[in-house]
C-alpha cells in the first residue's frame, strides 16, 4: 500500500482529540471497518517460606540493580523525564473501554451481563495489553515527507484505528481466555472480585467467553488483511493448547523447564506478541521491524508471568486477584518449584505424589524456602525484560518526539513488570 509505511507525527494532545472525534462518530462496534478497512494476610506457609532463609533477598536479584541505568544509557537519544506509560494512552485507553463495553451489547439481557462482567468501571484491570498495543503503534510510526499533509493525518488516523481494533481484539480475547480458565480451575475470584462462573455459573461463563471471542472475530474480519486474521486466529489456538499441556501433562513434562516455557508462551506471552506484530504488519513495517515487535511481547509476556509465579507464593489474595499458593494447591508446577528442584531432586518424589494432601504442600513450600527458586525465576524474568528491551533498542532509530517517548514508555514497561507487587 503506497505511503503504508510511514505517516506523519501528529501532537499527543492534538492526536488525542482526533482519536476521540473519530472513535465518537462510530455508530457501533464494526461500522468504521466494514467499509474501509487478595484481602487477607499472608498464608501462615507463605510466611514459613519467607522465614525460611534470612540471609537470602526476595526482593529485587543483584542482576537488575543496574539494570534501567542499562536501558537509559542505551537510550540516551530519548529524553530522560518521568513516564507513565499507562497516562500516555490514557485518553485512548478511555475510549477502548468505552467501546468495548459497547461490543458486547447482546440481545439476551443475561447474556450482555456476562459478557461485560470484567469490562465494567472498577473491575477491569489496568488494561495492560491495550497499553502495550497503543504504544508499539506510537512507536513504530515512521514519517514520511511525501503526500500532501491532510493526507497524511488521514491516513494516519485511519491506520490509528485500525491498531485500536487490534488492541480491542487482544482484550476480547484475553478476557474470554480468562472466564474459560476459571471455570477450568473452579476459581471463586478474578481480579479482586467474585468470578464470573461462582456468580453466574459455569456454562453462562464458557457462553459468555465465547461470545466474546465470537465478537472479537468479527471486529478482527473487518481489518480484512489476512496476515493480522491468520495471527491473532494462532493465538486462540495457542490458548487451548496451553490449556490442555497444562491439563494433561506427563511425570517428566511436569518437571521440564523447558516445557513450562513452552506452555507459558502458549498460555500467555503469544497473544501479547502476535498483536504487537500485527500493529507492526498493519503500518506495513518489514518482516524484521514484525519480527522486534514480536520478540517484545513474547518477552515482556514471559518475564510477565514469570513474576505472577513468584507473586502467587508471595502475595496476598488481595493483592494477586486470587488465592495465594493457588498454583500449587491446583497441582501446576511453576518455575519456582522447578527452580528448587535442581537443588533438592528430593522434591521432585513430592511433586509426583501430587498436592492433594497439604502436607506435601508444606513440604514442598519448605523446600522452596531452602531453595534460591524465588530469586533464580526473577533472574529468568529479568533475563526476558532485557531481551524485550533489546527489541525497542533495535528498531530503526526515529528523531520523532512522540515514537521517542513512547519506546522510552515500552523500555520503561519492562522495568514495571518485574518490580510489580501484584
Amino acid at each position: 500500500m503506497l505511503f503504508s509505511r510511514g505517516f506523519s507525527r501528529i501532537g499527543r494532545n492534538s492526536f488525542s482529540g482526533l482519536c476521540r472525534c473519530l472513535l465518537l462518530r462510530r455508530m457501533d462496534a464494526h461500522q468504521l471497518f466494514v467499509s474501509s478497512i487478595y484481602s487477607q494476610s499472608l498464608s501462615e506457609s507463605t510466611q514459613k517460606i519467607l522465614g525460611c532463609r534470612d540471609f537470602f533477598s526476595w526482593g529485587l536479584p543483584p542482576v537488575f540493580h543496574g539494570y534501567r541505568h542499562q536501558i537509559h544509557h542505551q537510550s540516551s537519544s530519548i529524553v530522560e523525564e518521568p513516564l507513565d506509560p499507562f497516562s500516555l494512552v490514557s485518553d485512548e485507553l478511555s475510549l477502548i473501554a468505552d467501546r468495548l463495553r459497547d461490543m458486547v451489547v447482546a440481545e439476551v439481557p443475561k447474556l450482555a451481563s456476562a459478557a461485560e462482567y470484567f469490562f465494567k468501571i472498577g473491575v477491569e484491570g489496568k488494561r495492560f495489553r491495550p497499553t502495550v498495543l497503543l504504544l508499539m503503534s506510537t512507536a513504530l510510526n515512521v514519517t514520511v515527507p511525501e503526500p500532501p499533509t491532510q493526507l497524511r493525518e488521514a491516513l494516519s488516523m485511519e491506520l490509528r484505528a485500525r491498531q485500536q481494533c487490534i488492541a480491542e481484539v487482544t482484550e476480547m480475547i484475553h478476557v474470554a481466555s480468562l472466564l474459560h480458565d476459571d471455570v477450568l480451575d473452579d476459581a471463586d475470584t478474578r481480579r479482586g472480585v467474585g468470578s464470573l462462573n461462582c456468580v453466574m455459573g459455569n456454562k453462562l461463563a464458557v457462553l459468555a467467553g465465547d461470545f466474546l471471542l465470537s465478537r472479537a472475530c468479527v471486529a478482527l474480519a473487518s481489518l480484512r488483511n489476512t496476515e493480522v486474521v491468520s495471527l491473532l486466529s494462532t493465538v486462540v489456538e495457542h490458548l487451548v493448547t496451553g490449556e490442555t499441556m497444562q491439563m494433561t501433562t506427563t511425570s517428566d513434562q511436569r518437571c521440564s523447564m523447558e516445557y513450562y516455557i513452552q506452555k507459558t508462551y502458549f498460555k500467555t506471552a503469544s497473544l501479547i506478541s502476535n498483536s504487537c506484530k500485527a500493529i507492526a504488519i498493519l503500518a506495513g513495517h518489514t518482516a524484521e521491524v514484525a519480527m522486534l515487535a514480536f520478540e517484545y511481547g513474547k518477552n515482556l509476556g514471559l518475564a510477565f508471568q514469570l513474576i505472577d509465579d513468584v507473586l502467587d507464593f508471595m502475595g496476598t489474595s488481595a493483592s494477586l486477584g486470587k488465592g495465594s499458593l493457588s498454583d500449587i494447591r491446583h497441582g501446576i508446577i511453576t518455575a519456582p518449584i522447578l527452580f528448587a528442584m535442581e537443588e533438592f531432586p528430593q522434591l521432585r518424589a513430592v511433586v509426583e505424589q501430587g498436592f492433594d494432601n497439604p502436607a506435601n504442600v508444606e513440604l514442598a513450600l519448605d523446600y522452596l524456602g531452602r531453595s534460591h527458586g524465588i530469586h533464580r525465576t526473577r533472574e529468568l524474568a529479568t533475563k526476558h525484560a532485557n531481551l524485550a528491551a533489546s527489541a525497542i533498542e533495535s528498531l530503526p532509530e526515529s528523531e520523532d518526539e512522540d515514537v521517542r517517548r513512547s519506546r522510552r514508555a515500552l523500555l520503561d514497561l519492562t522495568h514495571i513488570v518485574i518490580t510489580r507487587t501484584k
